[in-house]
């Protein structure tokens, strides 16, 4: 009976244990690229241990290119989009979820159907939008755009739904706004779902390209991925500096996500039981 009740676990183990190596693979790649001299790394055969490790890659991007400010821009334009997005998504997910009034089922529905709305469809109109306003190549240009999250929104929204309404009668008996009640009672109690989203968001602000991309000319407003392209256009077959970049890039998020990969668990889970 244990043999039998191991195999599940064995497999599970098994399983997991192939998922990290083909996850890290890649990962190992860049960093193993990364430590090599330049004409190491076109050499044939393939090896994957630097003969000669140097961190020449790493100073060259440095010195060469305009990572940290890079940094600072991405920087910048994820904690906006992060806590403008959190602001929003909360006031209109417990909107929905608590309050009636006309149209609501219609707005509703209006909300996830843009969750099927491709973000690329939008962005014409969008880069219209910003150079109507004057806002290319400026942050709260890059910021707007990303503001607006459905998906953050109906999340929420189902997560706030599971939570007792006892709560908001016993701060309305003690006088307690609707506006002190979202931030006194509502906000405390989804702390782990309000991390998790804040995180998801952090992470697609940080990544995100494609609209970056669009909406900056001026090499001093690049963020991370639109100079990570450029250093790749600029420095050609240097795939030492390029992995080095990269590495350099996502290590913000690999630390973020180490330091709140508890909360992140704890909040997806309470949101498919509440949800």
């Amino acid at each position: 009976m244990r043999n039998r009740l191991s195999y599940p676990k064995v497999a599970i183990a098994v399983g997991a244990t192939l998922l990290a190596v083909v996850w890290l693979a890649p990962l190992l790649w860049a960093l193993d690229t990364s430590l090599k001299p330049e004409p190491e790394t076109t050499r044939t055969p393939i090896t994957w241990l630097p003969a000669d490790p140097t961190v020449d890659a790493y100073r060259s991007v440095i010195e060469q290119g305009s990572l940290l400010r890079w940094f600072f821009n991405s920087t910048i334009v994820a904690v906006l989009v992060t806590g403008l997005t959190l602001l929003v998504s909360v006031l209109a997910a417990y909107g929905f979820s608590r309050t009636t009034f006309p149209g609501r089922r219609v707005l509703f529905g209006l909300l996830i159907a843009g969750i099927l709305v491709p973000p690329q469809v939008l962005i014409v109109p969008l880069f219209q939008e910003m150079t109507a306003l004057r806002l290319v190549d400026t942050y709260w240009g890059i910021v707007l755009p990303q503001v607006v999250a459905p998906v953050m929104v109906f999340v929420l929204k189902k997560f706030f739904d599971g939570i007792s309404r006892d709560y908001e009668d016993a701060a309305r008996v003690d006088g307690a706004t609707r506006w002190r009640i979202v931030w006194a009672v509502m906000v405390p109690m989804s702390r782990p779902i309000l991390v998790a989203v804040g995180i998801f968001t952090f992470i697609g602000a940080w990544n995100n390209f494609l609209w970056p991309f669009i909406v900056t000319t001026d090499p001093s407003m690049m963020t991370i991925p639109v100079g990570l392209a450029n250093v790749q256009g600029s420095y050609g077959l240097r795939y030492a500096q390029i992995m080095a970049s990269a590495l350099l890039g996502g290590l913000p998020l690999l630390i973020v996500y180490a330091l709140f990969q508890r909360h992140v668990v704890r909040g997806v889970g309470d949101a498919g039981i509440k949800g």
